[in-house]
């Protein structure tokens, strides 16, 4: 009996807490040896995986310090120790890696090496359009004599012929542009008193596609009509009076209608004699404007267009060239001269179907001082876009902008439209006293503006939209022969 009352006994001590207890305690050591075993496993998991990247790294052959032996020696890098050095920004920033200009890209024409960060540097003004880095594929190019800006400007369009590009030299009054022309396969077209060579301005010339015999027919009566306004203005000096329109109209209708090919004696002749004016009031209307056109068929001017053409425009050659250098160093003649052959490139020029086309408008001081010239081309600049043109304005001096009209007039603004509408700038050496107006006229910083009296020859400052690019120029030596415009001062020294 003594032994079954202490197991009641001892039952009864046992409680349902207590069993729950026991049963809690149970499960924390079974928790606890989970993930003891999980933590084994991770460990033997890491060793085996620490093991096999030291086998890895055993097996694996590695460069001496001191580089590779025998014909690879020193062509493999090897460690740099600088000591520490702190400094202010003010004095570092001449060093620091990372204020060098990052460049355009690789795609474009090369042009040399950026001095600051020494890249190679190319340009195109297509591909930077198509980029969207700027808006107006036009260019400036300003230097003074003997700094290089014409050996870039040469090289610039002939680098770009093998990316199918075409050149256009309008005008080229000092006859620069016939040996390039001539060395890449493209004409030269030489004017000049005593030569045979004759451009009919009135020609229709290329025609571009797409169009009507409709919408051609009236294309080429308002060009011709521009034309000769063009021409009576520049000889004159002044704008036409609504009467001298109308007489060079209906001169420029007679001739056409009567006449296949209509040529400048024909107009020159019905403006002086038209052929139905009962009372003489026309006559007497265009007499000063027909006295005007009558210079360039009978004055200093003649056998230069009062003729058929003896050459044809050919659109397809890679580079036409129209050369001046033969007339006379007079002003007027010049601008006329570049009028009458700005016309007759200029349906080839304006054909959207043409394809991607350099302008090089050299000695610019020269075209500016003109109204008639200074609107085609401020045409051309606005057109660039549509037609796929690029047009170079080549000049010495950023200031000679402000040769151009009086203060505030509307060929003042036609000139300063010119720099507006173009945002690739490239100047050479300036002289000291033209940082001024360079500085304004482009809006340089002060640190700019230093450089441009301390550039050497074929050192351009480049502005490009916001940016800026100091860059050396380099030539091949083909170039260097073809582009030389200094070989009759340098013939014979040695």
């Amino acid at each position: 009996m003594s032994g079954e009352k202490e197991r009641l006994h001892a039952a009864v001590l046992v409680s349902p807490a207590a069993e729950r207890r026991k049963a809690r305690k149970a499960r924390r050591q079974a928790a606890a040896r989970l993930q003891a075993e999980q933590a084994r496993v991770e460990r033997e998991a890491a060793k085996a995986k620490a093991a096999a990247e030291r086998e890895e790294r055993r097996s694996t052959t590695f460069l001496p310090a001191a580089g590779e032996a025998g014909p690879a020696a020193l062509r493999s890098p090897g460690r740099l120790r600088l000591p520490r050095h702190q400094d202010t920004s003010a004095t570092l920033a001449g060093a620091y890696p990372f204020m060098a200009e990052g460049g355009l890209g690789s795609d474009g024409v090369f042009v040399g090496q950026d001095l600051y960060s020494g890249g190679s540097f190319v340009y195109d003004p297509w591909v930077l359009y198509a980029r969207g880095i700027i808006t107006a594929p036009n260019l400036v190019l300003a230097g003074i004599v003997g700094s290089g800006k014409s050996s870039l400007a040469k090289s610039l369009y002939t680098r770009s012929l093998p990316f199918g590009r075409r050149v256009y030299v309008p005008g080229d009054p000092k006859g620069e542009h016939t040996a390039v022309a001539e060395a890449v396969g493209g004409k030269a077209i030489v004017l000049g008193h005593g030569l045979h060579t004759r451009l009919n301005p009135l020609d229709e010339g290329h025609r571009p596609g797409g169009l009507t015999d409709q919408e051609w027919a009236s294309t080429v009566a308002s060009r011709r009509r521009d034309l000769i306004g063009a021409l009576a203005e520049t000889v004159l000096a002044r704008g036409l009076t609504p009467l001298e329109h109308t007489a060079i109209d209906l001169a420029l209708t007679a001739t056409v209608a009567e006449n296949e090919v209509p040529i400048l004696p024909m107009v020159v002749d019905h403006i002086l004699t038209p052929s139905h004016d009962p009372d003489g009031r026309l006559a007497e209307d265009g007499r000063l404007v027909g006295h005007a056109l009558r210079r360039l068929v009978a004055g200093d001017l003649a056998g230069l267009f009062d003729g058929p053409s003896t050459v044809a425009f050919d659109p397809d050659l890679p580079m036409i060239s129209l050369d001046l250098s033969r007339v006379t160093e007079n002003s007027t003649l010049i601008s006329v001269l570049m009028t009458c052959s700005s016309a007759w490139m200029e349906s080839a020029l304006l054909d959207p179907n043409g394809g991607q086309r350099w302008v090089i408008y050299d000695e610019a001081w020269r075209l500016m001082s003109h109204p008639a010239l200074l609107k085609r081309m401020d045409a051309h600049w606005r057109l660039a876009r549509h037609y796929g043109i690029a047009n170079m304005l080549i000049f010495h001096k950023l200031s000679d902008l402000d040769n151009v009209g009086d203060e505030g007039s509307a060929m003042r603004s036609l000139a300063n439209s010119l720099l507006a509408n173009a945002e690739t700038r490239i100047v050479y050496r300036q002289e000291s006293d033209q940082l001024g107006p360079t500085a304004t006229a482009l809006g340089l910083t002060g640190t700019e503006q230093t450089l441009l009296p301390n550039l050497g020859v074929g050192q351009g400052l480049w502005r490009i939209k916001n940016r800026s690019f100091v860059i050396q120029h380099q030539l091949h030596p083909g170039e260097l022969e073809l582009f030389d415009t200094s070989r009759r001062l340098t013939a014979g020294v040695k």
